[in-house]
């Protein structure tokens, strides 16, 4: 029987070029904004790369891409 751990990491610290897999919205993120990212597709196990980290966290989530502040990127957990 194998054991299977997925770390979670905060989106902020994901190098670009990477493709992760969300795992949640941290309780940190105000909920107007959360309501907005949903909006937009971001659900849990939902799959994103991450463009670029700077000066903006940049995320293509679905054909749409996404500019989050490092602020909010840092509350968006996710695993690869």
């Amino acid at each position: 029987m194998s054991q299977h751990n997925e770390a979670r990491l905060p989106l902020a610290f994901i190098a670009p070029g990477s493709e992760v897999r969300l795992a949640g919205l941290g309780d940190e993120i105000d909920p107007l904004q959360r309501e907005q990212l949903t909006a937009y597709g971001l659900a849990e196990t939902q799959s994103v790369k991450v463009l670029q980290q700077k000066p903006m966290t940049v995320i293509l989530a679905d054909q749409v891409e996404l500019a989050l502040e490092h602020a909010v990127a840092r509350h968006i957990w996710v695993v690869s």
